[in-house]
């Protein structure tokens, strides 16, 4: 019997989340090497120590409009519900393989991390540019810079963790992972983990 589809994500969406992931990667790699000298030896991502600092802030750039753009397209998905709220709080059920609610496109795990996203990338961003030098840092007090800096490291740290998390999740439920790569979900996996999105591409009730 051939395999029932539903497109979850069309090419657009897909490279446009890799961007993100790709960059995110350097980034955290790359700023974990400048905030911890243990790990200096990580700036070789970008070739040299000195060629690390000029390239981070111009990809830190370039991450922040490739999320902009999901926020833009996504941000209407990721109100929370009370079905969301319902969902939170079975996670250890929803860890066992039970799927609890009635769930639309993403479930209340996804939708938190999407607004721990958004608040990270708006922090990294401002604090960012704060303490970047030679471009902006003069124009600001060495105090606020050294705040920025401060809160530049702990926003990294906690978007570091939730995409670990993220990472984890996507691995933990079979099928998800080819949603970001093919573009598609079985209809199985859609009845299962988000039956109201599901009703809502196919018409099906069950």
């Amino acid at each position: 019997m051939k395999e029932q589809l539903i497109q979850r994500y069309n090419a657009a969406e897909r490279i446009n989340h890799w961007v993100v992931a790709v960059c995110f990667i350097l980034l955290a790699i790359s700023g974990l090497a400048f905030f911890y000298p243990a790990f200096f030896w990580l700036t070789g991502v970008f070739g040299t120590p000195q060629l690390a600092r000029i390239v981070h802030p111009f990809v830190g750039v370039v991450m922040f409009i490739a999320f902009a753009r999901q926020f833009f397209r996504y941000w209407h998905h990721n109100l929370v519900t009370s079905e969301d709220v319902k969902w939170m709080k079975s996670v250890k059920e929803v860890m066992k393989g039970n799927e609890v609610g009635d769930i639309g496109r993403y479930n209340g795990g996804q939708k938190g991390m999407f607004w721990v996203m958004v608040g990270c990338m708006a922090l990294l961003l401002i604090s960012g540019v704060i303490a970047w030098r030679p471009y902006f840092a003069l124009y600001f007090p060495i105090p606020l810079i050294r705040v920025a800096l401060l809160v530049h490291a702990a926003s990294a740290l906690v978007l570091i963790a939730s995409i670990i998390v993220h990472v984890y999740a996507a691995l933990w439920v079979q099928g998800t992972i080819r949603a970001m790569v093919e573009g598609v979900v079985t209809h199985a996996w859609a009845r299962k983990h988000h039956p109201k999105w599901f009703r809502e591409m196919t018409g099906k009730e069950s």
